[in-house]
């Protein structure tokens, strides 16, 4: 509903005076928001506005407490008395509030009597054991110190839920990075250190599989995102060629034919390969990171051509269809990205199409892995890289000598904005929506400078496995300047988002995905959000960046917040949660064509973080169907994701889907929910999760039980559609 009082501004230039002394332009809409939440007639709104407008003619600058005490006094002219006590107690529970969340003891309260919203925020971790108890109780102390080390406008924004400064429970209280490219090919190459050890360059590729498990670890409790080894089979090649020729040399002695010694030496050095990749995919999944969590860490492979490349593609692919343990359980890390790249593996007759059959059936069985296309993603960022942990990806950048780089590269944060609330606050006016978006975006700003600038307080020895030791890359002396590894935009930092769909919906209605002025305005909002990001990265050389924000537990939060601020609306707060950056409605079914063909216009403007992904039904019988998305999604979208139903329970042999209930998911033929004796994987955001063994918030649980199936069109097996 358009409402022209909320856009209307007091005349003079009045300054208004925050409580943490900021000075700023005041707006009589503020105000004007506040009480419309307590005035319900047109008539009392306009005699508010009115006398309002008379108390401040003479002034040039208003500080908040004055505000406050001129809001009372004009509530108690009018008799507003219900109005009035309405505005006193929203301030009381607001300070309250501030109060709570920079309270230790009152956090570590609720910690201790297991307050979901703490222990669930992290699908990745299990508050049942020691180590990730005590990660929990000092990420809470955490929180409460790094609110007040911020500029009070922000930790208020984000206690609010304007916007969301994330992982508060690592920074700012530590001057850690988010997420990395770790160097994996300048640490093995020429060592590393980590505690005492002295480790020198593998010699096999048993070795240096194991070596890079002790670096993801060492690096994950450095940091606190996700950390990716970029194309591993490429990287990993160079040591098995050690096996492979030490194989020949023991073949020589015992074999005289020399094809036969070379037969036998490949033979034994796939096996090494097979037992390797076999070896790092359990390390990564019993490993603990001094955060009490598995390392999210992600590989990325499928690019190298030569037959021990090939080798080591295959070997990823096949352990991970085989499963973890005697019940071949779905390993949740590492994530897999594999690469299709044209004239490589995308059609039958190109060298690797094979591997590319392969990488079909494993994710039809284990939803991993994701796909990038190699030819897109470096038209988006400008170069071809894997992800930093999940989804977000570093820009295309040189160095001094002219030489891409992209491994040893990282992020230093995230700062998600709210645009629901914008949307539900501006009422329908575009005009207002577009003013509020961009006041916002200011306080973002502000949050994420603070970020990069707490970061580079950091000396390299607070992390020596990134700074001194090769993960990022250059070698700093223990006097060396951090900052010289974030400058020049080698490092991003990252706007995040959530929410268009609900913005949509607030201006155009619940079906607005078909609607071409719809669909332009939340791309407009994309665009704004870029060239924000640039005019940053100009000014303080660093990588500004969108990013769609995977939003675990944030899907809940910020529909929680709202709700309690503007009550339950259908097709927005009344769904309990919020829909992740640009994807469509998930309760809606649009074929994958139809999905991906909306979706598709949003990452070049969110190009520092995005992924696709599309809804099917069991499609282990019909692999053809999924390779018929990926191959029409090559040229028009970089990165996409598999969902499709690979529960199993081990009570009774089902295999499919579990549904959704109130204590947990179930096994449709048994309602067994043990998770002992069931096995189920959902995808939380850009990673996979086991929902049993380590619930989600439960907007997150909510909005995965919303998800309907982007197959409404049967799939025959040649990939085509047949209608239903």
């Amino acid at each position: 509903m358009k409402n022209d009082n909320l856009i209307l501004k007091i005349k003079g230039p009045i300054i208004f005076v925050k409580r943490d002394g900021r000075k700023v332009k005041f707006l009589m809409r503020k105000v004007m928001g506040s009480t419309l939440e307590r005035l319900h007639s047109s008539k009392e709104r306009e005699q508010f506005k009115t006398l309002m407008l008379a108390k401040l003619t003479d002034r040039d600058s208003v500080d908040a407490s004055t505000m406050f005490n001129l809001v009372l006094d004009v509530y108690g002219e009018l008799g507003y008395s219900d109005a009035l006590h309405n505005y006193q107690e929203y301030r009381l529970q607001d300070e309250l509030r501030w109060r709570e969340q920079t309270d230790p003891a009152d956090r570590l309260e609720k910690l201790l009597h297991k307050d979901s919203t703490i222990i669930h925020e992290n699908a990745n971790k299990d508050s049942n054991v020691f180590n990730t108890q005590r990660d929990l109780t000092a990420g809470t102390v955490g929180k409460t110190l790094g609110l007040k080390l911020m500029p009070e406008s922000i930790a208020k924004a984000h206690l609010r839920g304007s916007i969301h400064y994330h992982d508060l429970d690592y920074t700012p209280w530590s001057p850690m990075t988010n997420c990395c490219l770790i160097d994996f090919k300048e640490m093995l190459t020429h060592g590393f250190k980590i505690g005492n050890a002295e480790v020198e360059s593998p010699h096999s590729i048993q070795t240096a599989t194991a070596q890079m498990a002790q670096i993801i670890a060492n690096v994950a409790s450095s940091q606190y995102g996700g950390c990716s080894a970029d194309r591993v089979d490429e990287l990993l090649a160079p040591f098995a060629q050690l096996n492979y020729e030490k194989h020949l040399i023991d073949a020589k002695e015992w074999i005289p034919d020399s094809n036969k010694q070379m037969a036998f030496a490949k033979l034994k050095t796939s096996k090494d390969i097979y037992d390797a990749m076999q070896g790092l995919e359990y390390e990564i999944n019993t490993l603990f990171s001094s955060q009490g969590q598995t390392p999210f860490t992600t590989l990325g492979f499928g690019l190298g051509e030569s037959w021990i490349e090939r080798e080591i593609q295959i070997a990823i692919l096949k352990i991970r269809i085989k499963g973890l343990g005697r019940e071949h359980r779905t390993a949740i890390f590492p994530k897999l990205v594999f690469t299709i790249k044209k004239d490589l593996n995308l059609k039958p007759g190109d060298p690797n199409y094979d591997i590319k059959a392969l990488a079909v059936d494993c994710a039809t069985k284990r939803m991993y892995p994701d796909i990038l296309m190699y030819d897109k993603i470096k038209e988006l960022t400008g170069s071809f890289k894997v992800p930093m942990g999940c989804r977000s990806f570093l820009q295309g950048w040189e160095d001094e000598n002219g030489h891409e780089v992209n491994s040893g590269r990282m992020n230093l944060g995230v700062v998600t904005v709210n645009l629901p609330r914008i949307a539900l606050e501006s009422h329908g006016n575009i005009d207002l929506f577009w003013d509020i978006f961009k006041e916002k975006i200011q306080l973002c700003k502000e949050a994420l400078v603070f970020k990069a600038n707490r970061v580079k307080e950091a000396v390299p020895e607070n992390a020596p496995i990134l700074y001194q030791h090769g993960a990022f890359g250059k070698r700093l002396k223990p006097d060396g300047n951090v900052d010289d590894l974030f400058l020049h935009r080698r490092a991003t930092i990252s706007l995040g988002y959530i929410g268009l769909y609900e913005v949509g919906t607030v201006f155009f209605g619940p079906d607005w995905e078909k609607n071409e002025e719809a669909h332009k305005f939340t791309v407009d909002i994309l665009k704004r959000l870029k060239d924000y990001c640039s005019d940053w990265s100009e000014e303080y050389d660093y990588h500004f960046s969108v990013y769609s924000t995977p939003s675990e537990s944030l899907t809940d939060r910020f529909c929680t917040l709202d709700t309690e601020k503007f009550g339950e609306i259908k097709d927005i707060t009344a769904k309990e949660y919020y829909t992740n950056s640009f994807h469509y409605d998930v309760r809606k079914n649009p074929t994958p064509f139809e999905k991906l063909s909306f979706e598709m216009a949003y990452p070049k403007y969110a190009s520092g973080g995005f992924i696709h992904y599309c809804e099917y039904p069991n499609l282990r019988q019909n692999p053809k169907a999924l390779e018929a998305v990926w191959d029409w999604a090559y040229d028009k979208i970089g990165y996409l994701g598999t969902n499709t139903p690979i529960d199993h329970c081990y009570q009774c042999g089902f295999d499919g889907e579990f549904n959704p209930t109130e204590r947990g998911f179930e096994c449709p033929k048994c309602q067994n929910h043990d998770p002992k004796t069931c096995d189920v994987v959902k995808r939380t955001c850009g990673y996979l999760g086991n929902p049993q063994q380590r619930p989600m918030v439960h907007g997150r649980h909510k909005e995965i039980a919303s998800r309907v199936k982007n197959m409404s069109l049967g799939m025959v097996d040649d990939g085509t559609t047949k209608e239903n």
